[in-house]
Formats: C-alpha cells, structure tokens, sequence
C-alpha cells in the first residue's frame, strides 16, 4: 500500500461568495492535521489558500508552502509554514508542488486552480504518475467542470483509451478515505513515474 504523506491542495487564493468553501478549507487542513498528513500548497496567506494552511497549522500539522518571487506580496506569503520554499517562477513552484506531493486535491478556486488541476489530469491520462487527483466538488462547485468533460467524451475526444482518471468527493470528510484507497490500488511499478515539464 502506498502511504499518502503529503497532500498538494490547489485552491482559490480568494474567499468566493459561498461560506461553504472557506468552511471546506479548513476542514479539510484540521482533518489532515489529525492524520498525520502534512499539506503542499502555493504558500498564499489569503482566501481558501490561507484557510487550508492556518488551519493544518492549528491542528498541529506540517505544511510547506511553494511560492514565486513574484507572488510573495500578492499573496500574502505564510510566514508561518515549517517549509516556505521561494522559487523564480510558476513552472519551478509546479514541478516542487508535484514531487513533494503524493496525492492531489483541487477545492473550489479561480483560473489558476483550474490550470493546475487540469495539468494533472493529463499527466494521469497520459500515464506520466498514478498519484490520485481528487476534484472536491464542494456545494456543486465543479459540477460545470464535470459536465464538460461528459461532453468531451460523448464528442469523442476523451476515449477509452484515454480516459481522465480522478475521484470526485462532495464532502470534505470523504476525501481523506478516496485518496488512501486509491493510492492502495495504484501499481507499485508506476510509481515513480515523473512527467516532463
């Protein structure tokens, strides 16, 4: 079985308008916090970025926080974090989030979170790492998401063969159990598998 270790959760460095998303966040950092489970993150101190971090903070977790230059003011960086790593730019602070993660959690977010969910999705899909990506689809917000890629595949551009392969939790409690489960199933001869960026 693989142990999940440490979790990369992609999210919104905004609050939204739904309470439900800045709650899911913190849930979601107090529950890894539990397990022993440390938190890889963009190193953002505001909206469900910051939630997430302070929250696993609070409940005695570790979290490493990955960063651009550029985006240290903007975003706030956590001073806070164990491990605050500042890197040139956003190609660097993708590859670290990658390799110092075993599983993959997208919570609700903006433009960037979808970039970077959408970039593991398809090195799932073209067999570049098993490590599982779960969409936390917390109060229907990814529902768009998942309908597209339904039309996708009904309009033949993701097929069988190439089938994007993730988990969708719709409770924050869910996704702890989704992942360990799913990496329990991953073949072991995979992974160590990196994709090339």
């Amino acid at each position: 079985m693989t142990e999940i270790r440490n979790i990369c959760v992609y999210c919104g460095s905004a609050d939204g308008r739904d309470p439900a998303h800045i709650a899911a966040a913190t849930e979601l950092g107090r529950l890894m916090a539990g397990r022993g489970v440390g938190l890889v993150y963009g190193g953002g101190n505001t909206g469900l970025m910051g939630a997430v971090a302070r929250a696993t903070l609070e409940h005695g977790g570790h979290v490493t926080g990955i960063i651009p230059e550029f985006l240290k003011q903007r975003e706030v960086m956590l001073k806070s974090a164990q491990e605050l790593v500042v890197v040139p730019d956003m190609h660097t602070r993708k590859r670290l989030m990658f390799e110092r993660a075993d599983a993959f959690v997208a919570l609700p977010g903006g433009v960037g979170t979808l970039e970077e969910l959408v970039e593991q999705l398809t090195w799932v899909q073209l067999d570049q790492h098993v490590k599982p990506v779960l969409i936390a689809d917390i109060g229907g917000f990814w529902r768009p998401l998942l309908s597209l890629f339904a039309h996708m595949r009904e309009a033949g551009f993701i097929r069988p063969v190439t089938e994007v392969r993730y988990l969708v939790a719709e409770r924050v409690a869910d996704i702890l159990p989704m992942l360990e489960a799913a990496a329990a199933r991953a073949p072991a001869a995979a992974k160590a598998l990196s994709p090339e960026l």
